[in-house]
């Protein structure tokens, strides 16, 4: 393995997407870091795809073998769920994974893995318009919770505060501002063939 490219930052950033289109960009050859849950399977998500579904003994045998590099569980109505990253998910059989989650997840797998290995990329969106496309987001969604993504909101600027990236390692160079998705995605698409380019 060669580097892990590993995309962070704050709710409704536009995360995701970016993940998504630099997956699909095969000329850049990245494999997915495919998490663990131990929250039920959603509509429409297939194991191995979204998520490794797991149970709560799994999750307890594998973080009792040490495999598992950082976990993460919220407390919802129906239980706690937690998201997780096992050290199988990345072999040294490819030369470069995606990753996306939280700056305490990117920490996390950066310590196992070593800093020589980690690239972050950062996601900023102005926080006006990062509110506006969350509540967009619940709207769409059909069942919207804005209890919990003012929550998420709110959490955000404790979870990326600027001593916190600065800390990270996670500079201006590794920093890239969601105005618009395409030309942002260019932009970390830039920054990882040069990187693939060492």
């Amino acid at each position: 393995m060669k580097f892990i490219f590993y995309i962070t930052g704050k709710s409704a950033s536009g995360k995701d997407s970016v993940y998504k289109a630099l997956l699909e960009d095969k000329a850049l050859q990245l494999s997915p870091i495919i998490l663990y849950t131990t929250r039920p399977m959603r509509d429409g998500e297939k194991e191995g795809k979204e998520y490794h579904f797991a149970d709560e003994d799994t999750y307890q045998t594998l973080a009792r073998n040490g495999e598992v590099i950082e976990c993460r569980t919220y407390n919802t109505i129906r239980g706690p769920w937690r998201y997780f990253t096992v050290s199988s998910a990345l072999d040294d059989n490819r030369e470069y994974y995606l990753g996306i989650g939280t700056l305490e997840s990117y920490l996390k797998i950066r310590d196992h893995f070593g800093k020589d290995r980690m690239v972050p990329i950062y996601i900023k969106v102005e926080d006006g318009e990062r509110l506006k496309r969350a509540i967009d987001r619940e709207i769409a969604s059909g069942k919207p919770d804005y209890k919990e993504m003012c929550r998420r909101y709110i959490a955000d600027d404790e979870d990326f505060s600027e001593e916190k990236l600065l800390d990270a390692g996670v500079e201006g160079r590794f920093r890239f501002e969601n105005k618009n998705l395409a030309a942002c995605t260019e932009a970390i698409r830039s920054m990882i063939i040069g990187y693939q380019g060492k």
